[in-house]
């Protein structure tokens, strides 16, 4: 029996898929606007996990440039089957049309998880969102979801079901629904999975409710894979909608199984932790439960129907202690797969053989509250303690360059110097931009930080505080924003800047920083 910490990977990881390969373990997530995308894990024991590659890698795969945050690569599925990896996701679109890339599903496969992953095979005519795979002999079978027409009440949500050639991929026939959801009234019937049950027959695991505080797992049964489903008497077979704004763990949803090889079986779900009764501003992020089986019906963390922070379980081992520092000092000859950028690779405007140890960033004019491809080299922000801290020397003439903890171009901090060492850090909350702070006579090369405990963010300079603000209108809502905010280095403008050394820590509990006036942001006269 071992202990392990929830969630089982840092940082903004939501819909979870997983598979088992042998005694390997791989793990997908969503990435939404950002590349390289669909991160893929790999683990030996189901509670350490290391990033191996990711599933959208190369810039003729998937076109992403010029989509609003909270679109583009949606709630991924991951299986292995015949020695092929298979990932297939969604695009989304933005909801006004206009936007010259490709959305719908797509599949990908490739025999090493690390890569490198195929061009896509697409599969947009059948809509929807969520896809999933099922292998089943010589049958491949893809079960989506998609609004109902009509609905009998606003945001139905049928799950259908479709039989794809296994050679091409090309659907048999036309989608057929095969569940509506478990409750009446209930919305966003989605996130499906289906799965041979112990002991004969079929079960569709789905997700409804949303994806903020009435999420939950549900379930289905049925003697063929086509059916007719029918719901379990118990469902939602797990959710803390119960529970309310006090709990740690709340939105809990969106779940995936796997068989262990000693035939214990586990779920992957999606959840998020709270600050003071709110969301925390990680978001979304990917939770592990042990699951049981009582006369063929699933029981998710048996025992306690709850996901909790710390789990102990048969058929883990003690996880191992959580890294406190990474650093970059940008000496490899590759950027470490864990750096991202809006729309693009960041190897589009990353150069790190222009000045050897340096990551050299080409500046771009699009702002952070544009719609775009900005130049922004950014990371999952990874605790709800964190320093960030980057040396940046402005040397090549963009208007502006610093850090940036963006969570949409509707809601982000910006704290960044310009070539006449002007100091600037601003608040964007729903498209409303608030100074925080305003100071000359910053010097070229500068260390800038952003130290974060909860909602108070403490922004420094060389080691001065220049500004603490509160950022808790940055944390996801879980409707409408569906990442955590990415944390890294912006420049605006024409020209380059060079950074050094970026080193994220996590500070400890009652790190001092507070905000005095909770409803805004606090100043701190660096003098």
């Amino acid at each position: 029996m071992g202990q392990y910490r929830n969630p089982i990977l840092t940082g903004c990881h939501p819909d979870p898929s997983i598979c088992r390969v042998d005694d390997a373990y791989y793990l997908a997530t969503s990435s939404f606007e950002y590349l390289p995308g669909l991160p893929i894990h790999r683990s030996t024991n189901l509670v350490d996990w290391d990033l191996v590659g990711h599933a959208i890698h190369r810039p003729d795969q998937v076109d992403l440039g010029g989509l609003p945050s909270s679109r583009g690569l949606y709630a991924p599925t991951i299986r292995h089957h015949n020695g092929m990896f298979h990932v297939v996701c969604t695009v989304v679109g933005p909801e006004a049309s206009g936007w010259p890339g490709r959305a719908g599903h797509f599949l990908v496969t490739a025999t090493d998880p690390a890569g490198p992953w195929s061009d896509p095979v697409w599969l947009d005519a059948l809509g929807g969102i969520d896809p999933s795979l099922t292998f089943d002999g010589d049958q491949v079978w893809m079960c989506a979801t998609r609004l109902a027409d009509p609905g009998r009440w606003p945001s139905q949500t049928d799950v259908w079901l479709v039989e794809l050639d296994p050679r091409t991929y090309a659907a048999i026939g036309d989608p057929v629904p095969i569940w509506h959801g478990a409750l009446t009234g209930a919305i966003w019937a989605e996130g499906p999975h289906l799965f041979a049950r112990p002991g004969g027959g079929w079960m569709l695991l789905a997700a409804e409710g949303g994806t903020a505080r009435e999420h939950a797992v549900c379930v289905a049964y049925a003697d063929e894979i086509t059916g007719p489903y029918r719901g379990d008497p118990a469902n939602p077979r797990l959710t803390h909608r119960d529970l309310g704004d006090r709990s740690p763990v709340v939105d809990v949803g969106h779940a995936d199984l796997v068989a262990d090889p000693d035939g214990r079986w586990w779920a992957t779900v999606l959840a998020v932790g709270t600050v003071d009764g709110r969301n925390g501003l990680l978001g979304r992020q990917t939770y592990l439960v042990p699951v049981a089986w009582e006369d063929g019906r699933p029981l998710f963390a048996p025992g306690t129907g709850r996901v909790q922070e710390t789990v102990r379980a048969d058929g883990v081992p003690d996880q191992r202690e959580a890294a406190d520092v990474v650093e970059d000092d940008f000496d490899a000859a590759v950027l470490d797969p864990e750096w991202a950028a809006p729309g693009r690779l960041p190897s589009s405007f990353v150069d790190l053989a222009a000045r050897p140890g340096w990551a050299r960033i080409r500046a771009s004019s699009v702002e952070p509250c544009e719609v775009g491809e900005p130049s922004f080299l950014c990371r999952r922000l990874p605790w709800t303690r964190t320093r960030i801290a980057a040396v940046i020397e402005h040397g090549g003439g963009p208007a502006r360059a610093g850090l940036l903890v963006r969570t949409s171009e509707h809601a982000f901090l910006e704290f960044t110097v310009d070539a006449d060492g002007r100091l600037r850090a601003d608040l964007v909350v729903e498209g409303v931009r608030a100074q925080v702070a305003r100071s000359d006579g910053a010097p070229t090369l500068v260390e800038m930080a952003i130290e974060l405990d909860g909602f108070a963010a403490r922004l420094r300079v060389d080691g001065r505080t220049l500004a603490v603000v509160d950022v808790r209108d940055l944390a996801p809502d879980g409707s409408r924003t569906f990442m955590g905010p990415w944390v890294g280095v912006l420049a605006l403008g024409e020209g380059f800047v060079d950074v050094d050394r970026v080193t994220w820590s996590c500070l400890d509990h009652g790190s001092g920083i507070s905000v005095e006036d909770p409803a805004g942001p606090g100043y701190i006269d660096p003098n």
